[in-house]
């Protein structure tokens, strides 16, 4: 099977979350079970840098306002790489999505229908004689790929559109760029149009011949109200065409036994040496190195998706019944403030670093106690499933993934040994001391605490289960949607 992954980002070569997580995961998992994968992402100059080797495949005189050419090459991890080398719509330092202001591009559904055009036609014509079976697009930034190619006409390959996150919708005006090149008729209410706007997603939504979510919990609460922002109609219609499919992680990359950025490396056999990155994280933080102290850490975008506002209110109860508080994240300005002014108002039991640091993080999941991760909707998430990884106890809002990845604590699992963290709900500010509560609970019997984490570890968190499934997919595409 030959598969074209459309993203906006992929790791190890640009990141502004779990999107480039799974878009540079997945492909490696599918790469093991005999799939040939190429991720296309913009030719940001991270992307650029990472690819000295690559070579030219294609050239456009104008793409959206400027020349362009098609560049393969190959990640220093093994991926395979098609990036689009257009200075007028990529040649920015710093976040893809957005300027020095912290607002977004001006011309972002420009530099996004751009990375959805060439999907297309790499999934139609090919590139330097490679012709992809399946065009698998990411969220709004590649949603678009879908519309091009069922306005193609003549033998296209079967597409597949993934929601990592259905509330960034990619919204423009109708009449921006003159509909990107699509046909009229495609910008009506069952086409592209979201109440008077051109929809991205919803290109990838209605144009796609299947869809997927990244958690099964997710792809039902989709089609309710509460979570389907506005799109539950739509997926609604097309519920027999959609399939939940748990997100993984790359378990060589998240491995407690061989992580370089830990201070002590450890196994289930070995917990106690967690202890060596307990006093890591406390210094890094400013924390008192008190062993005997129940430490949560945060790691997470400061958004009111984020559930973190719940936790205000809670900090100085979790001081007072000596547990400490480690965050890493940035994102609403007033959350960052409260935070900071907490860190101030506790000092050595409230730390807080605002902004992004990947090796701060692998740290943080290999000595913290706790993960909080009070989402109030969750596709899938990830760093509870980090913290399963390294035994850091998730503490998690029951939504979305979450319900479907941590096996909640209640005393009939503690029994039969299948717990691996705390679900609580409701999802407010109550229902979040609930399940912090319990989590203090469960720290104070160190016995069942350590059967909790060596449980959490056993957990299967990584992509073989849910690759397989892919590759099932494609195959009866690939069957039904090549003409």
């Amino acid at each position: 099977m030959r598969i074209l992954f459309v993203a906006s980002e992929c790791y190890p070569l640009i990141k502004t979350g779990g999107l480039a997580d799974v878009v540079g995961a997945l492909p490696l998992a599918l790469k093991k079970l005999g799939c040939d994968v190429r991720v296309l992402l913009p030719g940001y100059p991270a992307v650029l840098a990472a690819l000295p080797k690559a070579k030219p495949a294609k050239n456009w005189s104008d793409l959206f306002g400027g020349s362009a050419r098609l560049l393969t090459g190959t990640s220093r991890d093994g991926l395979e790489v098609l990036a689009i080398d257009a200075p007028h719509l990529y040649d920015r330092i710093g976040n893809p999505y957005l300027g020095p202001d912290g607002r977004d591009w001006p011309d972002n559904a420009r530099r996004f229908a751009a990375l959805a055009k060439v999907g297309a036609e790499v999934g139609i014509a090919g590139a330097n004689g490679w012709v992809p079976d399946v065009v698998h697009s990411h969220d709004w930034q590649a949603g678009l790929t879908s519309a091009y190619i069922a306005a193609s006409e003549g033998p296209v390959p079967a597409t597949m559109f993934t929601i990592h996150n259905i509330a960034f919708q990619g919204l423009c005006s109708l009449s921006l760029e003159n509909g990107f090149g699509l046909p009229r008729s495609f910008f009506t209410p069952a086409g592209l149009e979201f109440y008077g706007q051109t929809s991205f997603l919803k290109a990838g939504l209605v144009f796609s011949d299947h869809l997927t979510t990244v958690s099964p919990t997710y792809a039902r609460e989709l089609r309710t109200p509460e979570f389907g922002m506005g799109m539950e109609g739509v997926l609604n219609e097309r519920a027999t065409a959609t399939s939940g499919i748990l997100n993984g992680i790359d378990l060589d990359i998240w491995n407690p036994e061989t992580d370089a950025e830990l201070a002590q490396t450890y196994s289930q056999a070995r917990l106690g040496s967690r202890s060596a990155n307990k006093k890591k994280v406390q210094q890094a933080f400013g924390l008192a190195t008190d062993s005997s102290a129940l430490l949560f850490c945060v790691i997470s975008r400061l958004t009111y998706q984020k559930g973190l506002d719940l936790l205000v209110p809670h900090l100085g109860e979790i001081v007072h019944r000596g547990g400490q508080v480690a965050l890493l994240g940035s994102g609403e300005a007033g959350l960052e403030r409260v935070f900071t002014d907490a860190a101030r108002q506790f000092p050595g039991r409230i730390g807080v670093s605002i902004g992004y640091d990947e090796g701060l993080s692998h740290l943080m999941q290999g000595g913290s106690d706790a993960i909080l991760v009070p989402s109030r909707f969750e596709p899938c998430g990830l760093t509870q499933l980090y913290g399963l990884r390294y035994g850091t106890i998730p503490v998690v809002a029951r939504t979305g993934g979450l319900a479907d990845t941590v096996i909640d604590a209640n005393d009939a699992a503690i029994r039969t040994g299948v717990a691996t963290g705390v679900q609580f709900s409701p999802v407010t500010a109550p229902g979040l001391w609930f399940g912090i509560e319990r989590a203090f609970q469960l720290f104070s019997d160190r016995k069942v605490w350590r059967k909790l984490q060596k449980r959490a570890m056993l957990h299967p968190v990584g992509w073989d289960e849910s690759a397989a499934t892919y590759v099932e997919l494609y195959r009866s595409l690939a069957g039904e949607g090549v003409e």
